[in-house]
């Protein structure tokens, strides 16, 4: 297939003169005698403070060199030589450094929890995943990876717990540590080095089916004599939207799906790189030999290979760690981190109130949440007895993206920068009934679950704490595409307003955090035109804190293809709070080129040809408090 070159860099290296002196040199002052230090100082390194001499560089001789801890001075530069290093200078002038005491390979710093050391595991963590992140944007092939952003990255302990993530897409976060599990329990004893495993079943810690994850094991080096024998140490895994697997409309979107075949390609724990082999032709059989095939198998397996790519970095740096600071001070650590996240929840806990809330939803369903807190036990009841049973429509979420939302929710209503990871949800007990939509059987379909119920969850949570008013609680779903281009994206809108603050407006809020793809590389890869993007000024709930304003979009169409809305609050407003008013619905719609207006609804498709016009205003955030009250 065609290749897409999006960035070129070129790197010049150029030899110098080697007898030229470099401008502005030291000329070295040459002589055999001692070098004599100007004096001493107390300084701070490596751990402790340390009587250390002062020297001055201009009076250095070629050839000398000093021992670190020492300090050379200069007229515009201070140079720290550090225990472990030595300082040399050159005929040339030149002060070379040079390590002359290797660092030790591994940091002996105990398995109890120091709270200095909490911290950089902390970042350590999440600094693997954001690796794996930009791993996974620089290699994707997609618009919806690449340019959108529309995915996550995670570490996980070797039960499949999550310790910690990148911060990427909620909904994908609090989901994903059950599909590990899913891979643990339907793998025990046969994993071994080399394997990847991918899967994207909504009733086994998925989502939807477009949002794919790839999980790999991660191995103690045996070969190496390093630590952990050969055993499973950690899982590493990647969650992407891919731009379309299948189903009955392009993008894999589908407002009316019946049952979840009608989504795309379901993968339930198929083994995507066995022994270090990517697994294409097994792939490919699954990518086309369902009811309804993906329509473009090439760019699924480019971003496949990226997600492997991804997981591999996440490993190398695991291994890293490992190396440093050894298995069992890097197991506890997790252990601490998870144990941290808890503590917090707890406290946050301490402080509220019980609450109820009941979401109604424009197509007809609702979710019902009663929230209790043992103050005694230090935990919360999360009970969502009440809400509608299983939907004939798409609606349907998986448990998964519940303990998502709750996770999502909970996690923000901590102060201290934290990983999102299982540890805050150890404190959280869940009764959600079976056979209600938020804990559907197969086949029910589930791919607006995912993106419009789990919203809908997490306000509804929102609104038992009394924390906020309504953000425009729905991803604004677009996918429009043919045989040949499949394209799907979310469109921001107004978050909600609070005690305290105004909602902001044109932002992704709660559990997407995906960017909208740039107008440039939108028209490059696409036959659309872009004809205006902007804030509906004004639109947000009035309050005493208003809500955020949504946005309004125009894309002109340059070839037929077909679009799909799927979305929320096109006839129920997000809620106000305490004496606020709702925010505004959203609206969508087809301008054809002769004129007509082709109304759409919520969760709707239109055939448009070329010179047709999508237009969509997006929901605002509700107000905060009563107008009266505004300063």
């Amino acid at each position: 297939k065609a290749v897409v070159v999006e960035v070129a860099a070129v790197e010049v290296i150029g030899r110098a003169n080697d007898d030229a002196a470099p401008v502005g040199a030291v000329t070295p002052v040459l002589s055999d005698g001692p070098v004599t230090a100007l004096g001493d100082v107390d300084a701070y390194m490596a751990g402790e403070m340390r009587r250390t001499p002062i020297y001055d560089r201009a009076a250095l001789p070629s050839g000398a060199h000093v021992d670190g801890p020492a300090i050379i001075r200069e007229d515009t530069a201070t140079t720290v030589i550090e225990p472990g290093w030595r300082a040399e200078m050159t005929a040339s002038g030149d002060l070379v450094m040079t390590r002359v005491i290797a660092l030790p390979t591994r940091m002996a710093i105990g398995t109890t929890c120091d709270p200095v050391m909490l911290e950089v595991f902390n970042n350590l963590f999440m600094s693997i995943a954001e690796q794996m992140g930009f791993t996974l944007q620089n290699t994707a092939y997609s618009v919806n990876i690449k340019e959108r952003l529309d995915f996550s990255c995670a570490v996980f302990a070797a039960d499949g717990g999550l310790i910690a993530n990148a911060p990427h897409i909620p909904i994908h976060l609090g989901s994903m540590g059950q599909s590990v599990r899913t891979v643990i329990d339907k793998n025990t004893g046969r994993i071994k080095p080399g394997d990847v495993f991918v899967l994207n079943d909504p009733y086994n810690g998925g989502t939807h089916l477009p949002d794919i994850t790839v999980i790999t094991p991660v191995f103690g080096d045996s070969d190496k004599g390093g630590a952990g024998n050969g055993d499973i140490l950690f899982y590493v895994g990647s969650r992407g939207h891919h731009a379309d697997i299948g189903g009955i409309t392009p993008g894999s979107m589908p407002p009316d799906s019946k049952v979840v075949e009608e989504e795309g390609v379901l993968l339930d724990n198929v083994k995507l790189v066995e022994g270090g082999r990517f697994q294409e032709k097994s792939i490919v059989k699954h990518l086309t030999s369902a009811q309804y095939p993906a329509r473009n198998v090439d760019q699924n397996l480019a971003d496949l290979r990226a997600q492997v790519a991804a997981n591999e970095r996440g490993v190398q740096e695991l291994r890293k760690m490992v190396d440093h600071y050894g298995l069992d001070v890097v197991h506890a650590y997790m252990g601490h981190v998870q144990d941290n996240a808890e503590e917090s929840v707890r406290r946050v806990i301490d402080v509220l109130k019980d609450g109820e809330f009941t979401y109604p939803m424009d197509e007809g369903s609702v979710v019902k949440v009663k929230i209790t807190f043992d103050k005694r036990a230090r935990g919360a009841t999360l009970d969502f007895t009440g809400t509608s049973a299983q939907r004939p429509t798409n609606f349907n979420a998986p448990t998964a993206v519940v303990r998502a939302a709750a996770l999502y929710v909970f996690r923000t209503l901590v102060g201290d920068d934290i990983p999102m990871n299982d540890g805050c949800l150890k404190p959280i007990t869940f009764i959600v009934p079976d056979g209600c939509m938020l804990a559907p059987s197969y086949p029910a379909p589930v791919v607006a679950g995912n993106v419009e119920t789990s919203q809908c969850v997490t306000d509804a949570l929102y609104g038992a704490l009394g924390v906020m008013a309504a953000s425009q609680g729905t991803m604004n779903n677009i996918t429009f595409g043919n045989d040949r281009h499949q394209y799907y994206e979310t469109v921001c809108g107004g978050s909600g307003a609070g005690p305290g603050w105004d909602g902001t407006s044109a932002v992704h809020t709660n559990m997407t955090n995906s960017r909208l793809t740039d107008p440039e590389v939108l028209e490059w890869r696409y036959p659309v035109l872009l004809e205006s993007f902007g804030v509906r000024r004004g639109s947000g709930g009035a309050g005493q804190y208003r809500g955020g304003d949504g946005t309004y979009r125009r894309i002109r169409f340059l070839e037929d293809m077909e679009v799909v809305m799927l979305s929320n609050h096109r006839i129920v407003p997000p809620y106000g709070m305490a004496g606020g008013e709702p925010g505004q619905c959203g609206k969508n719609w087809v301008e054809r080129k002769n004129g007509d207006i082709h109304a759409m609804t919520g969760l709707d498709t239109a055939k448009v040809g070329v010179g047709d016009v999508f237009v969509l205003e997006t929901p605002t955030g509700g107000g905060y408090g009563p107008t009266a009250a505004r300063k």
